[in-house]
């Protein structure tokens, strides 16, 4: 091993368990949020609908400005950028194996199961394209919001972190449903009800969960962090 290795690998294993941890959930978010989004639930007791996909878009939300709180603004945007590479990659796979013939036991005894994969997991171009558009702009913005909000501060209390994060979560949000539901419907239907009842319901989601999401997410790191200092 030569002098210039060794100096190398101490550096390598430096990355806190925190940061390592929510590196590998973001990613899985990413995916997953694309998927769930199939799926519209009622958010009670209002008569309000969203697309399920929200739920994991929180986390995604939740994960970049946690990352901004402790590991810098910088590091939370080159997350976002990297989750392009998980959702191009899934997005491929996701297209070869809809272009791979089903095999003919499938297709005898399991036909309903293989025409509800292909309605899941078929989108049109305008909502592939609408998505990951919607996911860039949203998840910058949401960073950036977040860290104007702390200002100078180094520290603050829980109270500060989750206005922070329900402000910044709810903004970032409302520009994410118009880009994504005027990028994928407009000009196909009247997109005005459905326009201002995403924007509702995923402020209103940004404002009662992501408060507590982040200060947990927050904390879970730290705990994680000192964890792996303790045991080194």
């Amino acid at each position: 091993m030569t002098a210039s290795s060794a100096d190398r690998r101490p550096a390598a294993a430096t990355m806190p368990l925190g940061l390592f941890v929510y590196i590998l959930l973001y990613g899985g978010m990413t995916v997953l949020a694309g998927v769930l989004a199939f799926k519209q639930v009622q958010l009670w007791p209002t008569s309000l609908a969203v697309e399920s996909g929200i739920f994991s878009f929180l986390l995604l939300v939740v994960i970049s400005s946690t990352i901004a709180q402790l590991y810098g603004e910088k590091i939370a945007r080159r997350l976002v950028w990297l989750g392009f590479l998980p959702l191009a990659i899934s997005a491929a796979l996701i297209l070869l194996v809809l272009s791979l013939p089903a095999s003919s036991e499938m297709v005898e005894y399991r036909g309903e199961d293989l025409t509800a994969f292909e309605t899941v997991l078929s989108q049109t171009p305008r909502i592939m394209a609408a998505g990951p558009a919607a996911y860039i702009v949203s998840l910058l913005l949401n960073v950036w919001i977040f860290a104007r909000l702390r200002g100078s501060q180094h520290s603050e209390g829980t109270v500060s972190l989750m206005v922070r994060g329900a402000i910044a979560s709810a903004l970032s949000q409302a520009v994410d449903s118009v880009i994504f539901v005027t990028l994928a419907f407009y000009g196909e239907f009247d997109i005005t009800d459905l326009l201002i009842g995403q924007v509702i319901a995923k402020v209103t989601l940004s404002i009662v969960l992501v408060p507590f999401l982040i200060t947990g997410g927050v904390a879970l790191a730290r705990w994680l962090d000192n964890r792996a200092v303790r045991s080194s």
